[in-house]
């Protein structure tokens, strides 16, 4: 009797023990994410006004760069498709080294590569080593573009339009702040364009440093506390693979996939499915036949399952789901590919078992075409603009503010655009309106670039504002984090890849044709298509759904 008693009243202690020490880790959970919430929106500004000065500052002293180099009007149309080149090559890396060593760590690397890239390419001395230097930079800006939708998910899974927004306005903001300075700046340096372009590396700097604390967030995200060794249910299961794109974190109203047992492992594992903030939601089938999972918890929490490494979660207002039916307890008969419910999470979004083929999704690929065509329209504004102003008999520093206006109408607008299209079901309209602007643009810029040299940046401006709407699109288009990393991925690599052509085109019919008649043609002729694909990329789909159809 005297061991039994002893027995349970260290099986007491144990408990308040455990319970003691859950109690301050959660405290230090809260804490530390609280903290982190406020310090991302700093960082990804920080970031985003870097992710274009190494490109804009470039085009506004293109000429110096060429007398200085020697550069022919092929060459820099080589360096102006550098850009795309290197975001194709180098994006594509993103989301494994996400998942490698977190996306907090991969952006800061980022930085550092800008920083370092800006500083040594002005003193390169020819024009291979120019080049390397842009590629170092280049690289930098690729992984963070790729992962900052990422980022924006996984920490703001229900502000998705507005931080788009705000990530997007600090884009536009460095790309206008880069072309209007850079001359002026050049001039108050003593006219050295080597320090004019060198100056840009200090921002890049300041960025790295505001990343450094989130260097250690390689798993951690809102919501999920590991659950410790002692905790974890007895199931001694095989871990599953296919991690999260973006540092496995979940994101709110997200779910993995429905059904899916470990692959090994005879135990069952006890889960929580996460309800609605008022309601609660009864568990779903974990296990490796059929483990069943009673109770509830309540948005925002997350529970880890041994052998699995993933975290299960419900956003707000959406019911956690992982297997079954919603209020079904026990065994989960959920079908093979079921589809979701309007304005839900998928039960399984991952049909292969955690690889999306987005070869296979049509909205995937759409997506990807119109980010590529509006990249192409934007890297040719970025390197040409302020020399097709030039070339129509504009000073220099007023070439650079029109280049200027032409980036900074993505300030507001890039606020704007991305909440509008989170409102709409589908986004084709905002998409043929843009279109209209350029093609306005260019037609102005052929028939009277210099008379009206304002209007013809505005409006060109406001075309370049696709950007946005494409990274908004990519979150839009994809249920999971995961997913949306994938996406981001597909659409940027291979869009970049399309986009390479363009500069390097108008630079070779530049030199060859003496003059911006073919150049201009070629620019507003591309409009066309990048309006009906992006017409198509708007439709009120995911690539979940189409790559469980499939």
């Amino acid at each position: 009797m005297m061991r039994l008693m002893l027995s349970r009243n260290a099986g007491t202690g144990t408990t308040v023990s455990t319970t003691m020490r859950n109690t301050t880790d959660e405290l230090e959970t809260k804490s530390t994410r609280a903290w982190t919430r406020r310090l991302i929106p700093v960082a990804i500004v920080l970031a985003a006004l870097n992710l274009r000065p190494a490109i804009t500052s470039f085009g506004s002293l293109l000429e110096e760069v060429r007398d200085a180099l020697g550069m022919s009007g092929s060459v820099a149309g080589l360096l102006t498709s550098m850009p795309p080149l290197c975001f194709a090559v180098f994006g594509v890396m993103a989301p494994r080294l996400s998942r490698r060593f977190g996306p907090g760590t991969v952006v800061c690397a980022g930085m550092v590569a800008i920083a370092a890239g800006l500083l040594i390419r002005p003193f390169a001395g020819n024009t291979a080593a120019f080049l390397a230097a842009s590629a170092l930079a280049l690289m930098g800006i690729a992984v963070s573009n790729v992962l900052m939708p990422v980022i924006v998910k996984r920490w703001f899974p229900d502000r998705i339009g507005p931080m788009t927004g705000l990530y997007s306005m600090a884009v536009a903001l460095g790309t206008a702040a880069a072309a209007a300075v850079t001359v002026p700046l050049t001039g108050a340096l003593g006219g050295s364009w080597q320090s004019g372009l060198a100056a840009w590396a200090s921002l890049a700097a300041v960025a790295g440093m505001a990343w450094l604390p989130l260097v250690r967030d390689h798993g951690a995200a809102p919501g999920v506390r590991p659950v410790p060794e002692d905790e974890r249910p007895g199931a001694d299961g095989g871990a599953d693979e296919g991690a999260d794109d973006g540092g496995s974190a979940p994101v709110a109203g997200s779910a993995r996939a429905g059904g899916a047992a470990p692959r090994s492992g005879s135990g069952r594992a006890d889960g929580a499915a996460l309800g609605n903030r008022a309601g609660r939601a009864d568990g779903a089938a974990l296990g490796n036949r059929a483990a069943r999972a009673g109770g509830s918890a309540r948005a925002g929490e997350a529970v880890r399952v041994r052998g699995s490494g993933r975290a299960v979660q419900g956003g707000p207002g959406r019911p956690g789901r992982r297997g079954g039916v919603p209020g079904q307890r026990g065994r989960g008969g959920a079908p093979p590919h079921p589809r979701p419910e309007p304005g839900g999470v998928s039960p399984h979004p991952w049909p292969d078992g955690g690889r999306l083929r987005m070869t296979r999704s049509r909205t995937a690929w759409a997506l990807a075409l119109f980010f590529g065509l509006q990249a192409t329209g934007a890297y040719i504004t970025m390197g040409w603009m302020a020399q097709i102003f030039r070339d129509a008999g504009v000073p220099a520093s007023t070439a650079g503010l029109l280049l200027a206006v032409t980036m900074v109408m993505g300030v507001p607008l890039s606020f704007v655009i991305p909440r509008l299209a989170t409102r709409l079901p589908h986004q084709g309209p905002i998409v043929v309106a843009l279109g209209l602007c350029g093609l306005a643009g260019y037609a102005g810029l052929h028939f009277a670039p210099a008379a009206g040299a304002w209007a013809w940046a505005l409006l060109i401006g406001v075309a370049n504002c696709s950007f946005p709407l494409a990274l908004t699109m990519v979150g839009m288009r994809a249920r999971t984090g995961a997913g949306v990393a994938q996406l981001s991925a597909f659409a940027q690599s291979t869009g970049y890849l399309i986009s390479i052509p363009g500069p390097l085109l108008v630079g070779v019919l530049y030199q060859h044709s003496d003059g911006w008649g073919l150049p201009l043609a070629l620019m507003s002729a591309l409009l066309i298509p990048q309006m009906a694909v992006g017409v198509l990329a708007g439709r009120n789909r995911t690539i979940e759904d189409e790559a469980a159809a499939v």
